[in-house]
């Protein structure tokens, strides 16, 4: 194989990379024992120690300097963040790892009709058609649990809620990443991230250590795997590889990791789960191809309900 066919074959394996990272990220908050908070924490302490050298490096490459007004960016990016995770990694311990993860990724439905809503976006049929699918999508799955257990599912409105956040992180994130740099915006978010969720845990009095062996290692674990390893893979894959590519595939992520849940976790899904779970993520590919226009194309002011589909990939 000669140079070329390497260059053009690596981005598909660090997309690949990045698929795999991301999908076995939940299972690192479901054997955790730890407060989701207290998960978080740890998880951005490892991933700030693992990102600090690309860090540093990436500001060696200029004589920026990273204090000025925009900081704001990554530090809001990093509340948001703490507040997702916070909620998807307490999410996973009331609910199926499946339907909290499936929950946490409707974020880009939030970010669109953001879009529409505040900053009044034209939005196409494609759109509200992929909506429509993606909303009965969560129905199905909804009552589907409500059916077995006919009472308030705190793990799917955390989940919910989650996705709420996440979509909020990737607002903030599109700002920010007009000033910063990939690396520098995702190490100070990192770190933000981390002092926000320390600081929840303290007001909620939750423990911050204690904890068998197991729980710290699925911190770390997730630290080095979807914080460090994850990010930098699709960050790499997304400089190299169009939006329309990288986007649709990462739906397979709540896809893998629910399969996954299988045998790691012994979670079996119902039939209308997995009907409900495909019609959600069929509505959010629609999303995104609505979205995902070429330039010439685009409306004034698509470049927000574009975010999800050309910004960085999520750290969660």
């Amino acid at each position: 194989m000669n140079l070329l066919s390497n260059r053009k074959i690596l981005p598909y394996l660090a997309l690949l990379a990045g698929l795999l990272a991301l999908t076995i990220s939940p299972l690192f908050a479901a054997w955790s024992t730890a407060s989701g908070p207290v998960f978080a924490f740890y998880r951005m302490v490892t991933g700030a120690v693992i990102l600090l050298p690309f860090f540093l490096r990436d500001r060696a490459a200029d004589d920026l300097p990273v204090l000025r007004w925009y900081i704001i960016f990554p530090i809001l990016g990093g509340l948001a963040e703490a507040l997702d995770l916070s909620t998807w990694a307490t999410a996973i311990h009331y609910t199926s790892l499946a339907t909290g993860t499936l929950l946490n990724n409707t974020a880009p439905i939030w970010v669109a009709l953001t879009a529409w809503l505040v900053f009044k976006e034209k939005l196409g049929g494609l759109f509200w058609v992929g909506l429509a699918l993606a909303v009965a999508g969560a129905g199905i799955v909804l009552s589907s649990d409500f059916i077995y257990n006919p009472s308030l599912n705190l793990g799917n409105l955390l989940g919910a809620v989650s996705g709420l956040f996440y979509g909020l992180y990737y607002l903030i994130t599109q700002q920010g990443r007009r000033y910063l740099s990939a690396v520098r915006y995702t190490y100070i978010m990192t770190l933000s991230t981390g002092v926000f969720t320390l600081f929840f845990s303290l007001v909620l009095g939750y423990r911050l250590t204690g904890f068998p062996l197991s729980t710290y290692l699925a911190s770390i674990g997730a630290g080095v795997v979807a914080q460090s390893t994850g990010f930098l893979a699709l960050a790499y894959a997304l400089g190299q590889l169009s939006a329309s590519t990288v986007s649709p595939s990462m739906l397979l992520q709540p896809v893998f990791s629910a399969l996954l849940a299988i045998p790691l976790l012994h979670q079996l899904l119902k039939p209308s789960q997995w009907v409900g779970g495909l019609a959600v993520l069929g509505g959010i590919y629609l999303l995104n191809r609505s979205l995902n226009k070429p330039p010439a194309a685009r409306e004034p002011g698509d470049g927000l309900s574009s975010v999800f589909v050309e910004q960085d990939p999520p750290d969660s």
